[in-house]
């Protein structure tokens, strides 16, 4: 327990140092500008941002609703104002630990409904599963309705960046070899270890594994898979939506389309990834896009991708820790009727 503590610590630590280089240097880049970005906030229509945050809250309602789902074939639920509390509590967890918030989900959901956490973990798991392969579709979307910027931005960053690495390597036999020494060390060190594994696979770990199987296969079992499947699509919906209001909210920006907030989504997603709740990261991924592929003033560049990751963490950070206070009174409350 106390590595486990001590690497999401340092994790923690890691992540939050790139955020914070992350911002300094979206700072450092717009320092000249500063008056015109204040100016750009003091602006703004905050009536399209609270209607970019009423369409989050929706998103994150959904994903609460859509839960119940995957646990019902299982034999479990949760009351709705749990799950919803779960769900918020989870995503402010995440702005701390990146995807220590599936665990605190799973955990309170174990905790006020009785669902065992590994068969809570497997469904959350079953629901990432989904979200990807949204994503994949959004992706196409993306790629259909803006095939030329997309496709610049694809060799700017992926397909170039791979051609360097492919030929550095053919011109290294060194670093050649080693890549094939480490691939035969791990296909042997599983052949030598197959049998540990094996015995891994039985008792507690192997209970383990069996509930996350039950979560992750709760899908095949589900009794309204089109409503799964349309929440699911509503969800990923409602995050576009609310994308697109915080775009409405600035002058720079709110001639920009439904399109354009669509590549935005994609692309800004991943800057979740790198650092805690997307911070620093999201708006330098989603600026850096508005500036080099939209030819975006880079004050809106700037103030854009901020407004909008500002606004999601006000709200997650308002309704979870409404979450923490309300979870343990409607619950002892209940507990208490039933006495």
């Amino acid at each position: 327990m106390a590595k486990t503590n001590t690497k999401s610590i340092l994790q923690f630590v890691v992540l939050l140092c790139i955020a914070i280089l992350l911002i300094w240097l979206s700072l450092r880049a717009v320092a000249d500008k500063k008056d015109e970005i204040i100016n750009a906030f003091k602006n703004a229509n905050y009536l399209w941002v609270i209607i970019s945050m009423l369409f989050a809250f929706f998103s994150h309602f959904f994903r609460a609703y859509r839960w119940n789902y995957l646990l019902n074939p299982l034999g479990h639920k949760t009351k709705l104002i749990n799950a919803n509390c779960h769900v918020f509590i989870g995503y402010l967890a995440n702005y701390g630990i990146p995807r220590m918030g599936e665990v605190s989900r799973c955990t309170l959901a174990s905790k006020y409904d009785k669902v065992p956490f590994e068969i809570a973990f497997g469904t959350v798991i079953t629901e990432r599963i989904i979200d990807f392969m949204l994503f994949i579709v959004i992706f196409f979307i993306a790629l259909f309705t803006q095939f030329s910027k997309l496709s610049g931005l694809a060799n700017e960053y992926i397909f170039s960046k791979l051609s360097d690495k492919f030929s550095n390597l053919s011109q290294s036999p060194v670093k050649l070899i080693i890549m094939i020494v480490i691939v035969i060390a791990i296909v042997a060190g599983y052949l030598f270890l197959r049998k540990k594994i094996s015995n891994l696979l039985k008792g507690k770990f192997g209970n383990l594994l069996s509930g996350f199987a039950k979560g992750i296969g709760s899908i095949k079992n589900m009794k309204k898979p089109f409503m799964f499947v349309l929440l699911s699509i509503v969800i990923w919906f409602c995050y576009l939506l609310s994308l697109y209001f915080c775009m409405l909210a600035l002058d720079g920006t709110k001639l920009l389309g439904l399109d354009v907030a669509l590549v935005l989504l994609l692309f800004g997603t991943f800057g979740v990834i790198f650092s805690p709740g997307g911070l620093g990261a999201y708006p330098a991924i989603v600026g850096g896009i508005l500036i080099s592929t939209y030819q975006i003033d880079k004050v809106w560049a700037f103030a854009m991708p901020w407004l909008a990751w500002t606004s999601q963490f006000a709200l997650v950070l308002l309704f979870g820790l409404l979450a923490f206070i309300v979870l343990p009174l409607i619950n002892n409350r209940k507990q208490n009727e039933l006495l």
